[in-house]
């Protein structure tokens, strides 16, 4: 990432990479030099104040979308196998599931993010 500023601006980073910065020092010479920034990056603080029934409600839902997509390459595997063998009721049937499963995903997400 490269940023320009003047070496008097203030600079921050919210993560712990490498960054390059040119700097101006007014002379109109202008020099770039690699950084590196470690900051902590912390999420907990937008979990302070909810309760523990909450803070579980709010993981569930993320890892049931995860766990819903990890089945999704199965699911178009056999889709295609399906097909393969013939048997396009059967494969058009599994395509639905999977329609329905990118649906109760986008409701999960919905669900998370009206908490």
């Amino acid at each position: 990432m490269k940023a320009k500023y003047s070496s008097q601006k203030p600079h921050n980073h919210h993560d712990s990479s490498n960054h390059i910065h040119e700097h101006d020092h007014g002379d109109g010479h202008i020099h770039t030099h690699e950084h590196h920034h470690d900051h902590p990056h912390n999420h907990e603080h937008d979990l302070e104040g909810i309760s523990k029934e909450e803070k579980t409600l709010r993981i569930l839902l993320a890892h049931w979308v995860d766990h819903n997509n990890s089945h999704q390459d199965g699911f178009k595997e056999w889709v295609d196998k399906a097909n393969e063998m013939q048997k396009h009721e059967t494969a058009t049937y599994i395509q639905k599931a999977i329609e329905f499963m990118d649906k109760a995903n986008e409701m999960l997400l919905e669900a998370k993010k009206s908490l």
